[in-house]
């Protein structure tokens, strides 16, 4: 194996070229085929390691550029500011001022995530409640849980009565994040919290209304 210098040095060199790279690229780098010796390199330097692939890519601590969910991805691999899959679904869930649900998680993600999710709930970790035909998934905590699913109660039966014209500018921006969901499946009312994110007041009715103006599906793949 490289001696500590050495291995710091490749390491820093590799990640600023690839980003991201796996165990074998890290073993061939290092010279070695011991594992705790690269996670013991790695965590001299500070790394992430990937939440989707099985946690099997590693990038560099001061790569990622996290969005507001705290998530980054590299091509289709994703990264989490709060580390694995179940940690990442947890501050998602709780950090929900409405909950969340299992298709805005997947498309979050970008990965399926129903296992992690029934796991957690099973665990105590985070709880769910029925609205309408979905579930939604809340935090733990009664108190926080009751206002997490009375925010999402009055949201619903704002969307079902409030089903107005909306301006140019709102349409504009609906079309504009639906083709930034690059290749995976958007809903509505993934698009609707997003704006609503951005302090754009529009209603899940209101991007359905759009979507079915402009001949796309509720929940399409954009290619």
């Amino acid at each position: 194996m490289l001696t500590k210098s050495e291995s710091l040095k490749s390491l820093q060199k590799i990640f600023l070229k690839q980003q991201v790279v796996n165990m074998s690229a890290l073993f061939k780098i290092l010279q070695t085929q011991s594992r705790m010796s690269i996670f013991r390199r790695l965590k001299e330097i500070g790394y992430f390691s990937s939440f989707s692939h099985a946690g099997k890519y590693y990038t560099f601590t001061n790569i990622p550029q996290f969005d507001e969910n705290g998530l980054w991805f590299y091509q289709e691999i994703g990264f989490s500011r709060f580390g694995t899959l179940k940690a990442t679904i947890i501050e998602l869930v709780c950090g929900s001022s409405a909950g969340i649900t299992h298709l805005e998680l997947s498309q979050l993600l970008r990965i399926k995530v129903y296992n992690s999710l029934l796991g957690l709930v099973k665990e105590g970790l985070v709880g769910r409640e029925r609205i309408e035909k979905s579930f939604l998934y809340v935090a733990p905590e009664h108190g926080k849980a009751t206002e997490q699913i009375n925010r999402q109660r009055t949201a619903v039966t704002k969307s079902v009565r409030d089903v107005t014209v909306v301006s140019d500018t709102i349409v504009i921006e609906v079309l504009i994040e639906t083709i930034h969901g690059g290749k995976i499946e958007i809903s509505p009312s993934l698009v609707a919290k997003r704006l609503s994110n951005r302090g754009m007041l529009i209603s899940n009715k209101q991007v359905e209304q759009i979507f079915k103006q402009y001949g796309i599906p509720l929940e399409k793949k954009i290619l």
